[in-house]
């Protein structure tokens, strides 16, 4: 992996294929139990936001990766992409690879799902780039053999997830758009943050006969609201023992006067709020922003 910093989409050449990879949110997150082999059940929530990664996939070029970014120098260790590549190498030999570019614009082990989001952009630029050689490919039993986040952001839409992420429902109707903050407190997190997030909550083993939880009727924003505040995210306590400046995030969120809701993404620590508009929204940016200027915060869409 080269990481850096300039690069520009007029680095590459014309038919060079661009796929946006947006941030994952997990609006609600409820731990089933924990299953025989160690793994959590999951029911979850799921939408995108308007910020994210960009990904560019150079078919002409030779084989490699290069990240650039603000945040390019926050990766650690094999970029899920070098997998990405070696599995799509070993399950399906015919289709062109090439050069790709990650220009990182999400913080790194955020609870926004931003590897996997990267993986689902990629697998998308791939099938996009190798037209009918694409048909066939099994790229949902590659996204999940990448990581259970992976088959809903190569979807990218609101979804309801549950399994341990690999069962994907669709949302009857989708989900109504809603104006929020994404807010990180930009903190150093452990490696592995989320093994430990899931030792603290100390979920309980799965009860015999579990049955999935089954997808949400989402009929309007106000519907959307209720649900989100009913259900809530059962990782936010052990996350917040993990990282504890999340109730610093939280608590300041929760300050602003237009507020709706506010919650946890996924084992955190990016949190998220939900106003009623962007102007809420743009007002909330400012104040927080010049309360914590080392946050990182975005104002959004989510859906």
């Amino acid at each position: 992996m080269i990481s850096g910093v300039g690069w520009h989409e007029r680095d590459l050449c014309m038919t060079a294929i661009r796929e946006f990879a947006p941030a994952k949110v997990n609006l609600t997150l409820e731990v089933e139990g924990r299953r025989a082999d160690g793994f959590h059940e999951l029911a979850s929530l799921v939408t995108f936001a308007s910020v994210g990664d960009v990904v560019m996939l150079d078919p002409e070029a030779a084989s490699g990766i290069r990240v650039t970014g603000p945040f390019a120098d926050r990766l650690e260790g094999t970029n899920i992409l070098n997998r990405a590549i070696s599995l799509l190498r070993e399950r399906a030999p015919v289709l062109t690879l090439g050069a790709v570019h990650i220009e990182k614009r999400l913080p790194v082990a955020a609870g926004l799902g931003g590897g996997s989001a990267d993986a689902g952009a990629f697998l998308r630029a791939v099938r996009r780039a190798n037209g009918e050689a694409s048909v066939g490919v099994d790229w949902l039993g590659i996204a999940q053999a990448l990581g259970a986040d992976v088959p809903a952001c190569l979807a990218a839409r609101p979804l309801w997830m549950t399994g341990i992420g690999e069962a994907l429902t669709e949302l009857s109707g989708g989900l109504p758009p809603l104006a929020a903050l994404l807010v990180n407190p930009m903190v150093d997190v452990p490696a592995d943050k989320t093994g430990r997030v899931y030792r603290v909550l100390a979920a309980e083993p799965l009860p015999a006969g579990h049955r999935v939880c089954t997808a949400p009727r989402i009929s309007d924003r106000t519907d959307l609201l209720a649900f989100m505040q009913a259900r809530g995210n059962q990782l936010a306590r052990a996350a917040e023992a993990v990282v504890p400046e999340i109730g610093a995030v939280l608590k300041a969120l929760r300050r602003q006067p237009a507020i709706e809701h506010a919650a946890v993404s996924g084992g955190g620590p990016t949190c998220f709020g939900v106003f009623p508009n962007r102007a809420a929204v743009d007002a909330a940016r400012l104040e927080l922003t010049a309360e914590h200027p080392t946050w990182w915060v975005e104002a959004v869409q989510l859906g």
